[in-house]
């Protein structure tokens, strides 16, 4: 019976072909073929870097119909490298599907390190690094994207999300409904390429300025917010008018509900209320 092969995940450069590592092109050399997001793509890599190799497609449309036939080379004793278009497969990439039905049979799998955007923008942002939450792609649509960023709104580690360019203006102007002014959030543009640039500020100022500068609405984004600092609201606290009315509506409404409605009766922070009455309205 021959040895079974190994699944290795490869990680590709974001941006500057300078980023790939001298394993991962020793790897993609060796392997018995490569599994691409794109071969298109995938093949350009190889070129720039001389490597000659079986190509085949692997992408979230056929992934789950393609899983079990690269099952079987695997167990038949060949080695094959995973790539993705950009970055490190799995991350918000297609891959999973494949690596959990090798775990499940058994088979051996080892990431090499590399390239991925989150970990490159949460580097340079300036935001905490401690802890933080990769959302990846935030929904398309506008309701179900502010339906989101409501539940993100009272996340007290950095979030990290990616975003299209056609789309980031509309993100901006939700993330200043949802977030208000006080949120501070960072957008890094074309990572480790020519243009990469970092723009700091709360929502409302990043809308403007990549209203202003239509170069800043071009390239791979990610935008990542500062977290929320529950410490530091529940020390100032609302006003006793403020409280009594939350008080009040919360014996009527939902908290959410409730904690909307004062902060436009008082013109307070949605989320400064919400987060009180979470840490008080058991003890009143």
């Amino acid at each position: 019976m021959a040895e079974q092969g190994i699944l290795y995940i490869v990680p590709t450069p974001i941006g500057n072909l300078g980023d790939i590592t001298e394993r991962a092109i020793k790897t993609l050399t060796e392997v018995a073929a490569i599994a691409a997001e794109d071969t298109r793509h995938t093949r350009k890599l190889m070129q720039h870097y001389g490597i000659q190799n079986e190509v085949f497609a692997l992408h979230e449309h056929n992934e789950t119909q393609r899983a079990d036939a690269v099952i079987e080379r695997l167990q038949q004793g060949d080695s094959l490298a995973l790539v993705s278009d950009a970055g490190t497969p799995l991350i918000n990439d297609p891959g999973y599907v494949l690596v959990h039905r090798c775990h499940q049979q058994g088979l051996n799998v080892i990431a090499l390190p590399g390239a991925c955007a989150v970990t490159v923008a949460l580097s340079a942002a300036g935001l905490p690094t401690d802890r933080f939450a990769f959302e990846g792609f935030l929904p398309a649509k506008p309701q179900q994207r502010r339906a989101k960023l409501e539940q993100l709104q009272s996340e007290t580690r950095t979030v990290v999300v990616y975003e299209s360019p056609h789309r980031i203006l509309h993100t901006l102007a939700d993330m200043d409904i949802t977030l208000g002014k006080e949120r501070n959030v960072v957008l890094a543009r074309e990572l480790t390429k020519q243009f990469e640039t970092y723009l700091s500020g709360n929502a409302a100022e990043l809308l403007q300025r990549l209203t202003d500068d239509k170069n800043q609405q071009r390239g791979e984004m990610v935008l990542l917010i500062a977290p929320l600092q529950p410490e530091i609201e529940a020390h100032t606290g609302p006003g006793e008018a403020t409280k009594r009315t939350l008080l009040l509506l919360l014996d009527e409404l939902p908290l959410k509900k409730a904690a909307a409605l004062t902060a436009k009766i008082h013109d307070e922070r949605k989320n400064r209320l919400y987060q009180w009455a979470l840490e008080n309205k058991n003890s009143q």
